[in-house]
């Protein structure tokens, strides 16, 4: 992969040249920024350190769920609405991510049954937003504006639940692998 290892070298140079602390740095600013934010929503529900002058003691990483909506949705309208990345889910920590959920035994039997059965439509999770050296206060803007959106209800797509993934997509939608392969 002579093309990867050319792009490998070419980003770990880029990153040296802006230098590791002040990526550090830059992502702690967002952090505390976007936590500020945040704190003006109060259907949030925040994991890990949520005091934004404790920025420094994180990663440019935020956890989180919007009561009264799947994680899994809340991503796809994020993704499918507003172009931002989110990942959703259990991201690979399933037993540690249940256990800040705090679920109930009962309700952990029901899901784990259910996702035997086929069917992870109530499986637990949560969304994750991630920053990196490339994005600004424009983009927690839009971030944050987009879930106040979602907490009003104001969404625009009809969504789809797949029950077999627990992922939504908008009515209608349909991927178009060809526009991707073309030249």
């Amino acid at each position: 992969n002579v093309v990867g290892a050319v792009a490998m070298a070419e980003a770990a140079k880029t990153l040296m040249s802006i230098g590791m602390e002040n990526i550090a740095a830059h992502e702690a600013l967002l952090v505390n920024y976007t936590l500020e934010k945040l704190r003006q929503l109060s259907e949030i529900r925040l994991f890990g350190e949520t005091d934004p002058n404790k920025s420094y003691e994180r990663v440019g990483v935020i956890p989180f769920n919007l009561d009264g909506f799947s994680h899994f949705l809340v991503a796809a309208i994020l993704g499918f609405e507003g172009g931002i990345g989110v990942r959703s889910g259990c991201f690979c920590a399933h037993p540690y991510v249940v256990h800040l959920l705090r679920l109930p035994d009962e309700e952990k039997k029901l899901w784990q049954q259910q996702i035997l059965e086929g069917d992870k439509s109530n499986m637990p999770g949560m969304v994750r937003a991630s920053f990196g050296c490339y994005n600004n206060e424009e983009d927690v803007d839009r971030f944050v504006e987009a879930l106040k959106r979602i907490a009003n209800g104001d969404i625009q797509g009809d969504y789809i639940l797949d029950r077999a993934t627990g992922e939504y997509t908008p009515r209608g939608y349909q991927e178009s692998f060809s526009a991707y392969l073309e030249l």
